[in-house]
């Protein structure tokens, strides 16, 4: 639980840094490609080996489910500009997080984890508060595909831990995280070229600060996947995320919270016990 706990702050610590950097940072593909220059450095220096690909039988392995994750980490990044644009920002929020569906499910059926009463109920719970968080907003009518989409790519990217988990080498844990985050910087490189992204040592200095959160998150989800059954695991780290970075705007942004989101609230304390009981 220690890891999950750790996943959920180095999470929030994540969107804290997006949103100091939102005034301060011109070119956001450009901090997100430094971003993954620093989960690739960490994922390196983690591993404890000086080669890119060291001799183990379940390299071929991690070397494929680590870039397709990478895409799938990519590919959710810029569905999530692209919704946004399309349909307001609180849409594609709420599906994003409702991505949590995806490797839940998946553990069910692939991998046979068996949920009590209390942990659906738990489950359910948490989806009905991620909705009542998000809305509440004006948002413009958009595309459902656009936004299933979104759903699916966000939730098949936290599930590639769980499926590493269950067939990959636990010795190549770090690598595949470096291949994850080695694959998004060389396909976010590429889209910098292709849109002209300029580069600023202020954008390098936020991609940075953005990285070592963001590495240390993926790193703790998919430790905590090693102790804690992942249909636990995976509304944990949501609903406890947001809870964290709700906190965090109260107390740090000044934010101020309607009566909806503190309903959402109580049922997210809810779910949480339920979910872990």
């Amino acid at each position: 639980m220690l890891y999950l706990i750790l996943a959920i702050l180095s999470s929030m610590l994540v969107t804290v840094v997006m949103r100091l950097s939102e005034n301060r940072s011109r070119n956001g593909m450009t901090k997100l490609a430094v971003n993954y220059v620093m989960c690739a450095a960490l994922s390196l220096a983690f591993s404890g080996r000086l080669t890119l690909f060291p001799h183990h039988e379940g390299l071929p392995l991690t070397l494929l489910l680590g870039g397709l994750t990478g895409v799938l980490y990519l590919a959710g990044f810029v569905l999530l500009q692209w919704n946004i644009r399309r349909n307001g920002v609180v849409l594609p929020a709420t599906f994003m997080k409702l991505g949590v569906i995806v490797p839940t499910v998946l553990s069910i059926i692939a991998f046979g984890e068996q949920p009590g009463l209390g942990q659906l109920i738990g489950l359910g719970l948490a989806l009905v508060a991620i909705v009542l968080i998000q809305g509440g907003s004006k948002t413009e009518t958009g595309s459902l595909a656009g936004l299933l989409i979104l759903l699916l790519c966000g939730g098949s990217s936290d599930g590639m831990s769980k499926i590493f988990e269950e067939l990959g080498a636990p010795a190549l844990k770090d690598q595949f995280l470096l291949y994850t985050f080695g694959t998004a910087l060389i396909l976010c490189t590429v889209l910098c070229v292709v849109k002209k992204q300029r580069f600023t040592w202020q954008d390098a200095l936020w991609g940075l600060a953005l990285g070592i959160p963001n590495y240390f998150s993926a790193r703790f989800l998919l430790l905590s996947l090693g102790s804690v059954p992942a249909v636990v695991a995976y509304p944990t780290f949501s609903v406890g995320t947001i809870v964290a970075v709700t906190a965090v705007g109260m107390l740090c942004f000044r934010e101020r919270l309607t009566p909806r989101k503190w309903i959402a609230l109580g049922v997210i304390l809810t779910a949480l016990i339920l979910l872990n009981i």
